[in-house]
């Protein structure tokens, strides 16, 4: 069958880390609750294509910081106790449920029915399809070409506003060797974290330096970004914290440019496409896309008791008290009608491109992985449905980002302006009135590593021990989900509190190091909570300004 043109889904999986770092409602539960109602039903669902014959050709996003965790044996541990903890609810609710329960309830009965069954599959799943290790199972269907693993910076740190060079080394550098020690390979492509760029400027490389000297062939944009107007030509007012005035969007000049394709970038080869507008916006959407049909499970209102998810949607204006009992039948009958149309939005898009064009185009969307199961509990099925249905039923090709681009090599090369994902399509999610006092916190920081690292270069034992320990805390400080939660409220305190955390540490290394009286029991208590990336390399942070490049 002669193909209309590619399809490429990349999946961002990140989280921050919540390793011995609270439980509820900020903290290792939030882990446990992806592992269970995303991950693990991921990596089911691209196992059940596998065994149907179809590969799901699909690019999942694994930031290192994630990786880290989820290889971690006591947050294994901490896991399956917390689907025990699940079992028992549920059972527990049967019980309650039932006529020997308090009041009889079949509806509610045959819910806690279903969750019982669904976090015993999961549990079984972990420990014998999986083996305890999801890390693994993923590494596996690459291996097998049936999806494709991406990389990110180490700790998902907001790119741009990184005020050394040497730390965009330290957390690039250090996110290729994770990859490389998790999944065996050299990565080809990876998330940018936020989708954050910033071009050369005061004398400063783009970002794309970066990922080119670290081996890194692509990464991803949002649409506007590629294509102009709308968001992407927008530019600072002159402020402390760098607030958008916006452009009317009739004055917003268009880039003439699409992202039917991909392309290079101006200043080093690496390629960079973006997301395709409509596609994206059909799923990602609060207020038309599929996760807003009022038959898909309620994701904030709990059983006071157990905690279990009973309720739907029901509609966008109907609050918590009044929302009605969810039913899994009726959402999957919904997803089947979901998947359908979206396979017919893929088809139509890259048929009228091949029409527009005379050749096949690209339709690439990229949402985050936790959106699917998580969020938006049907989300992993509607995926599968898809697949499925563009396999049986459509000239589109499914392919990874890598196999995109070593069949169409782009043919132009571009620039990019400042960007991100966020609102307003700029850095003010991340920088602003609430967050701006952390940036300076994390620029002193990384002068003084920098110029720690250039002192004890030499040193061993407890000296480096203690370097690299604060290398870890100085990459966990630079983490954009600290700002995040500050500026959207999702947990502002928590996120403070964390930042602060990460900090205190790492002056308390600094001020060891630079007495040269290294408290080892101290120093053994910080490795114990933040113990990532056991390799990192703090020659990273020795970067000689003069010849630009990384001293070896």
């Amino acid at each position: 069958m002669t193909t209309v043109g590619s399809f490429v889904l990349m999946l961002h999986s990140h989280l921050p880390y919540y390793r011995k770092a609270g439980m509820w409602p900020f903290g290792e539960e939030s882990l446990y609750e992806c592992m269970a109602e995303t991950y693990i039903p991921l990596l089911n669902m691209i196992g059940e294509l596998y065994d149907e014959g179809i590969p799901a050709k699909i690019t999942v996003g694994i930031t290192p910081i994630l990786a880290e965790q989820l290889a971690d044996e006591y947050l294994k541990d901490g896991f399956e106790k917390y689907i025990a903890d699940r079992i028992t609810a549920a059972k527990k609710d049967e019980e309650r449920f039932s006529s020997l329960g308090e009041v009889p309830d079949m509806n509610r009965l045959h819910l806690a029915k279903f969750y019982l069954q669904w976090f015993q599959k999961i549990l079984a799943d972990f420990q014998k399809k999986w083996n305890r290790d999801i890390l693994a199972g993923f590494r596996r269907f690459q291996d097998l070409g049936a999806i494709e693993i991406t990389t990110s910076a180490a700790t998902h740190c907001f790119s741009p506003l990184l005020s050394t060079d040497s730390s965009l080394y330290l957390q690039y550098a250090t996110g290729v060797d994770a990859y490389k020690k998790h999944f065996g390979r050299e990565p080809k492509g990876v998330w940018l974290p936020e989708c954050a760029y910033r071009p050369a400027q005061d004398g400063r490389p783009s970002i794309d330096k970066w990922l080119h000297a670290t081996g890194l062939k692509y990464f991803f944009t949002e649409s506007d970004v590629i294509g102009g107007g709308q968001t992407a030509e927008v530019r600072r007012a002159f402020g402390a914290y760098g607030n958008i005035e916006y452009i009317p969007s009739h004055k917003r000049p268009k880039t003439g440019l699409d992202t039917y394709e991909a392309y290079w970038l101006k200043d080093y080869p690496v390629a960079v496409m973006g997301r395709h507008h409509e596609a994206g916006y059909q799923v990602w959407s609060a207020d038309n896309g599929y996760p807003g049909d009022g038959n898909m499970r309620e994701f904030h209102k709990k059983d006071d008791r157990s905690g279990l998810h009973y309720w739907r949607l029901t509609s966008k204006n109907t609050d918590l008290g009044n929302k009605q009992l969810y039913n899994p039948e009726i959402a999957m009958d919904r997803i089947h009608e979901h998947s359908d149309h979206y396979v017919g939005l893929i088809q139509q898009s890259l048929t009228d491109e091949l029409k527009r064009s005379g050749k096949p185009g690209l339709v690439m969307v990229s949402f985050d992985t936790e959106l699917f199961g998580h969020w938006w509990f049907e989300g992993i099925t509607f995926i599968k449905e898809v697949l499925k249905k563009l396999k049986a039923y459509t000239a589109v090709t499914a392919c990874t980002a890598s196999e995109y681009l070593d069949a169409n090599q782009p043919t132009q090369a571009i620039e990019l302006p400042e960007s991100s994902w966020g609102a307003g399509g700029h850095f003010q999610v991340w920088n602003n009135e609430e967050t701006g006092w952390m940036w300076p916190v994390i620029h002193e920081a990384e002068k003084s590593m920098e110029s720690l690292a250039r002192q004890h270069q030499n040193d061993g034992g407890l000296v480096k021990r203690a370097l690299t320990q604060a290398a870890r805390e100085l990459v966990l400080l630079q983490s954009s989900d600290w700002p995040f939660l500050v500026t959207t409220g999702q947990a502002k305190q928590y996120a403070i509190q964390r930042f602060n955390e990460h900090n205190e540490r790492l002056q308390e290394l600094i001020e060891m190091i630079q007495s040269g009286t290294i408290d080892e029991g101290k120093l053994k208590a910080i490795e114990d909570i933040d113990n990532c990336f056991p390799n990192i390399d703090v020659g990273c942070l020795l970067y000689d300004e003069r010849e630009k490049q990384p001293v070896k």
